[in-house]
């Protein structure tokens, strides 16, 4: 009879202890996180796009808030990619330029094995992981592929793309399997892998990052949005971006679980607007490669039925930094104290229990090279040479904003977001301020002839060149 009593005991505590992991995991949101790429901020409908119409994109928005100043903290892909997953200026992360292992010298260069990452806080929660798209960050490092930084899964393009010939084969691959496909068909197996992950997975939390190529080159929308845009097939190519948000959408509400999902829709920096002459900035001075407005502000607008209240519209300064101290304080997982976090937890900004902007100081780096330093709506632009600038920046180009800089620029975002009236001369101690802060962020995190107190140095010598 003990004996039995104890066999029933056991039972219940087994019953028990499963309903409650169950029960907790069915309470854990799930996370889908969209990343665009190049994507600028007047590019999709809401924020002010003529020509392509984004409903779906929009929708997410309209259906919790849209933030009108989101940082991103870096105007080129590798880093800003780094700093979204890390939570941590490219800087601070020792990731501050594009990664392209056809330069010999960048051969031990990826994501550092040290650094953390938002899937690797879930994984700890329970959550199964997977990236879907544009890595980026390396693999040939140890420790710095996609499975090796929390992620469960990885379907994508793990490298950058060869412009010169935008014909060729795309080749991606999980870790060791390899197929090739035209470029023209990955947004639709990204779509279909982001559903099947979905379905597959709607019994136990799940993190969905979906990183896009579009609408990065090569220009190629697949041929079923060819000619759907007024603007030409750079609108073609934010058609099908927007089609596909809407089926992973319409996919959560057939999984039953559209309800406890937050959704996540921003871009990686501004558009390359050299390129694209079509694409927006919104108003917005400079673009991708330039420390402009236009290079480090884009769409950002997340979702989240029953905890984010729908249709609000908010101007308080938001970064891509961010996401990883509010995920980890959603599922109560404490930040390390072994290192410093660039974002704040916006956990209470976005249940509307806090209207305090987040940021009191921004900074705009340019590879390796500090070039403005934000305070509130001021921003002032920092001194600096053509050799100071980073590859891509070395050229002369109107949209990439200063290439060489003599004097100290002060601006007032409020009042002219597009960065077009110099106030140094009337605001002589505010700039005094700035540049202050500006030295003692040198003194942290480094620039192109100062190494930093806690800058994570690149593994290879002159970092701004090629």
């Amino acid at each position: 009879m003990r004996r039995l009593m104890k066999i029933i005991i056991l039972v219940l505590v087994m019953f028990i202890s499963n309903y409650s992991i169950a029960q907790k995991n069915k309470e854990e949101p799930n996370i889908i996180l969209i990343f665009a790429d190049d994507l600028g901020y007047g590019d999709i409908s809401s924020y002010g796009a003529k020509g392509v119409a984004t409903p779906n994109i929009d929708k997410i928005g309209e259906d919790g808030i849209k933030f009108m100043d989101f940082f991103i903290p870096s105007n080129v892909c590798s880093p800003s990619r780094a700093s979204l997953l890390t939570g941590r200026y490219p800087m601070r992360n020792g990731f501050p330029v594009p990664i392209n292992y056809k330069r010999k010298k960048q051969a031990n260069y990826g994501l550092h094995p040290d650094e953390l990452t938002i899937p690797m806080f879930l994984k700890e929660a329970n959550y199964n992981s997977i990236c879907i798209g544009k890595w980026h960050l390396g693999y040939k490092t140890k420790g710095s592929h996609p499975l090796d930084k929390g992620f469960d899964e990885y379907y994508g393009r793990i490298e950058g793309f060869n412009h010169a010939n935008r014909n060729e084969q795309v080749v991606f691959h999980q870790r060791d399997s390899i197929k090739a496909v035209a470029f023209e068909e990955l947004m639709e197996l990204y779509t279909n892998k982001a559903i099947d992950f979905i379905h597959k997975n709607k019994e136990k939390p799940f993190f969905l990052y979906l990183a896009h190529h579009a609408v990065h080159l090569p220009i190629l929308p697949s041929e079923k949005f060819k000619g759907t845009s007024k603007i030409g097939t750079y609108g073609d190519f934010i058609h099908e971006l927007d089609d596909s948000t809407g089926k992973v959408m319409k996919a959560l509400k057939e999984a039953g679980v559209e309800e406890n999902t937050l959704v996540i829709f921003t871009s990686d920096n501004g558009p390359a607007r050299a390129a694209v002459k079509v694409a927006s900035t919104g108003g917005l001075s400079g673009g991708k490669y330039g420390t402009m407005e236009g290079g480090h502000r884009v769409p950002g607008m997340m979702s989240w039925k029953g905890k984010i209240k729908k249709g609000q519209v908010s101007n308080l300064t938001i970064s891509s930094m961010d996401l990883l101290p509010t995920i980890a304080a959603m599922v109560e997982k404490p930040l390390p104290k072994d290192r410093i976090y660039d974002g704040e937890n916006i956990l209470p900004l976005l249940k509307g229990e806090s209207h305090v902007n987040p940021h009191k100081l921004l900074y705009y780096y340019n590879g390796t090279n500090l070039q403005a330093v934000r305070k509130g709506n001021w921003k002032l632009h920092i001194p600096r040479t053509v050799n100071d600038q980073p590859f891509w920046c070395k050229v002369g180009d109107k949209r990439k904003g200063f290439v060489n800089l003599s004097e100290y620029k002060l601006y007032n975002l409020k009042e002219d977001v597009s960065e077009t009236k110099n106030l140094s001369l009337q605001y002589p101690k505010l700039v005094e301020e700035l540049k202050l802060e500006a030295e003692k962020i040198r003194k942290e995190l480094g620039d192109v002839h100062v190494v930093g107190r806690d800058q994570r140095v690149v593994p290879f010598d002159n970092p701004q060149e090629k």
